[in-house]
């Protein structure tokens, strides 16, 4: 894993992170394993989705949650990080996919539209699951039109990533 990455930055796409899940083997078995994000790249026309939108659909199996303490958001050049206004922590709502051939078991994040904090910078983020609701999500407890909801305003800050530049210094 890219020691540098974090979970929810663009750059960390494709490689491999922690889902909650429902062991597939064992249903009444809830299970941490790792998996890559992102969808096998050979079913799409060589294209890997690493995210799934909400709206229209249901998911009735595979569903998993990832662990989040922020996302971040490209804007032009410019990179945010979202994170809890209370500092908490949350899930991202995700589906997973089974391993198949070379690629391994994967996931990808299901999105809505965004709430009002973030929807300055992009149109739509992922699903939060509180944590509260995270057993109602792996265990189909309430439809997913109760869970996979926008999330109110005021919840998330946004600040922008500056990254620092590089000092050198030379000795003669």
């Amino acid at each position: 894993m890219d020691s540098k990455a974090t979970p929810f930055d663009s750059d960390a796409l494709g490689s491999r992170r922690a889902i909650i899940r429902r062991n597939p083997d064992d249903m009444a078995e809830i299970e941490m394993i790792e998996a890559a994000w992102g969808s096998n790249p050979r079913f799409a026309d060589g294209v890997r989705y690493e995210f799934i939108r909400s709206e229209g659909r249901q998911f009735p199996s595979h569903r998993c949650l990832v662990a989040a303490s922020e996302f971040h958001i490209r804007n032009g050049e410019k990179k945010f990080r979202a994170y809890r206004e209370d500092g908490n922590f949350f899930y991202l709502a995700a589906i997973w996919e089974p391993a198949m051939g070379e690629w391994p078991v994967s996931y990808r994040i299901i999105t809505l539209d965004a709430n009002p904090d973030v929807i300055r910078y992009q149109a739509r983020h992922g699903a939060i699951i509180e944590r509260r609701d995270a057993q109602k999500w792996l265990d189909f407890a309430v439809p997913e039109a109760e869970l996979l909801v926008t999330p109110p305003a005021d919840i998330f800050t946004v600040e922008e990533i500056l990254t620092k530049p590089v000092q050198t210094s030379l000795a003669f």
